[in-house]
């Protein structure tokens, strides 16, 4: 699928970030796109953005949708069949996605439930969904949205990221096991996993949003004193700050993600087109995630141990990997 004028695309958690950047990208390229989300102020404001940018002629739509609710994503996709008139779409992106559920262990059931129903489920609901339309069309795609989580269950090794690696190793070992599928049923619709590093989204602020979790002015004491706990563990130090200077680390903590990120969400959306075009079923965005992969699949058994990260952090001073690494870089105080 080399040019994207005149085909119909569908992309999930388009609010924002990569989903908003991919949007943008495709309709000025003259492409039909459907976009959701589930906050409805970044959904408007993408579409605002998207109807400016659109070529001549291309249709776009938004729509609400939870994809973590099957019924919804159902009706999502009769809505697109009936405003775009088709059978048939050429793209599902499978984008939407949110942090949090860090602990198994501690954090409570439902937000792991929560994190895991939007990571892992929505991307079997939608493609669910979309499979027969993607099957009617001439030649289809579908592009998994994984993450360098995909391939490495935490946050360093003080940094339990449980819920959210569970459905982004889902997310890839689904999309490898299509690639023989549709080889034998569907030889016309590939599809690609997509395992990012640090991209610069807003992913930090809207999955506290999706989980309805306290904003970071309405923390509670407890938050605090957890959020105090986990970055500590991850080596920030936080020793001598009163709730109000926590507050406002934690903010620029988020900020700074979105940022100072080494790769825009642009950049990224470039990159996974880029990738489509040339039929890759694996695209890694961002030297951190090339780095980190190659790092794990040299050093498998030791890459949870203490020990790896500090080898991590060695060779990415020899290369000058930049990135999500800088996260497990000791802090000084």
């Amino acid at each position: 699928m080399k040019d994207f004028n005149g085909k119909i695309a569908v992309i999930t958690g388009a609010g924002t970030g990569m989903g908003r950047a991919l949007a943008l990208q495709l309709v000025s390229e003259g492409c039909g796109v459907a976009i959701c989300d589930v906050l409805m102020d970044n959904l408007e404001e993408t579409e605002k953005l998207c109807r400016k940018r659109a070529a001549k002629g291309s249709l776009f739509t938004a729509h609400e949708c939870d994809v973590s609710d099957e019924n919804q994503v159902t009706a999502f996709c009769d809505a697109v069949k009936q405003q775009h008139k088709t059978d048939h779409i050429n793209l599902l992106f499978n984008n939407a996605g949110v942090g949090g559920g860090g602990s198994f262990l501690v954090n409570e059931r439902s937000e792991w439930d929560r994190v895991f129903g939007i990571d892992w489920f929505g991307v079997y609901y939608c493609t669910r969904a979309f499979m027969p339309l993607l099957m009617a069309s001439q030649e289809g795609h579908i592009i998994n949205i994984s993450s360098v989580n995909g391939f490495w269950a935490c946050l360093g090794p003080m940094g339990a990221h449980t819920a959210y690696s569970s459905a982004k190793f889902a997310v890839k070992g689904f999309t490898e096991a299509l690639q023989v599928d549709l080889r034998i049923n569907a030889p016309h619709v590939k599809a690609s996993v997509v395992m990012p590093g640090h991209i610069g989204t807003d992913i930090a602020i809207n999955s506290s949003k999706v989980l309805g979790v306290n904003s970071v002015e309405e923390m509670t004491s407890e938050e605090l004193t957890r959020s105090r706990e986990r970055m500590q563990r991850a080596g920030v130090p936080t020793e001598g700050l009163n709730d109000e200077e926590l507050r406002a680390m934690i903010k620029q903590l988020r900020d700074d993600f979105r940022d100072t990120a080494p790769v825009t969400s642009a950049q990224a959306a470039a990159v996974i087109l880029d990738g489509v075009r040339n039929e890759q079923w694996r695209i890694l965005v961002g030297e951190d995630a090339q780095f980190l992969d190659q790092m794990v699949r040299e050093n498998p058994e030791t890459a949870y141990e203490i020990s790896f990260a500090e080898k991590l952090m060695e060779e990415r001073e020899k290369r000058g990997a930049g990135n999500v690494l800088d996260a497990l870089k000791p802090r000084e105080e």
